[in-house]
């Protein structure tokens, strides 16, 4: 039997959670999004540490012997400190997977990261990117986009604006963009029209999936979903916009484990 833990800051790793699901027809999965602290990556380095390691010391207290971070801002700052503390343990990140999905896709070596202003500023995708070769990486951070999506206002027309206002200097620029958050996806149809659906998206959670052994064995499925904050938007973005049915999400406090 197999039992993969999967967090994020809030919502968004539902995006990854959504693969993993169509991905691994066999496997068990815990969510955990730690909405009453979303965002992640406007936080500092050691915060954002200490939060991821709440959320794995969660996951593993519940059986997990896999854990997705479905955070591209953990993933970019925490990530080897997990591995250190947490010995045994199988971590899968969203930042070498889809880096290396970028530059097999790439044609003209130009790629374009977004991500929060943690993740950037971390320069994981820039140094991830160049250990394939000689490319031009264009990076922003575009901190807004978490918010309207934790919101559910993902078709509003003033993300079209924010877009606009983001990533205009990318347009022309670059063949393939990196969503390196895993709320962007929420956003994709905004961002392709925006493009004119002429440059390549990586979502991230597609490629990390792919990187994850499942289990081989038919068994019934369980999903469970945990928040650290009221659900609100949680459960009607998650079935309007993924087609998740959340019908068993409960609220957990991860300071006081």
């Amino acid at each position: 039997m197999s039992k993969i833990g999967v967090f994020d800051s809030g919502l968004g790793g539902l995006t990854v959670l959504k693969h993993l699901i169509a991905d691994h027809p066999n496997d068990d999965f815990i969510y955990l999004g730690d909405n009453a602290r979303v965002p992640y990556g406007n936080k500092s380095d050691s915060t954002i540490i200490k939060y991821s390691e709440q959320a794995v010391e969660f996951l593993l207290k519940n059986g997990v012997n896999t854990i997705v971070i479905a955070c591209n801002t953990s993933s970019a700052i925490a990530l080897d400190k997990l591995i250190a503390d947490f010995p045994g343990i199988n971590f899968i990140g969203m930042i070498r997977p889809a880096a290396k999905a970028a530059v097999s896709i790439s044609q003209s070596k130009s790629i374009g990261v977004i991500g929060t202003q943690a993740t950037i500023k971390s320069n994981s995708y820039m140094k991830e990117i160049m250990n394939y070769g000689d490319y031009s990486v264009l990076t922003k951070a575009t901190p807004l986009f978490v918010p309207f999506v934790e919101s559910g206002m993902i078709k509003h027309k003033a993300v079209d604006l924010i877009i606009e206002e983001y990533l205009s200097e990318f347009k022309g620029n670059i063949d393939t963009l990196i969503l390196a958050c895993t709320h962007y996806p929420f956003l994709i149809e905004g961002i392709n029209n925006f493009f004119e659906n002429r440059v390549n998206i990586i979502d991230t959670g597609y490629y990390s999936s792919k990187e994850l052994v499942g289990n081989k064995y038919l068994k019934d499925r369980k999903i469970e979903y945990y928040v650290t904050d009221e659900p609100n938007n949680f459960i009607s973005i998650a079935e309007n916009n993924l087609n998740l049915k959340i019908d068993n999400i409960k609220t957990i406090d991860l300071e006081n484990l």
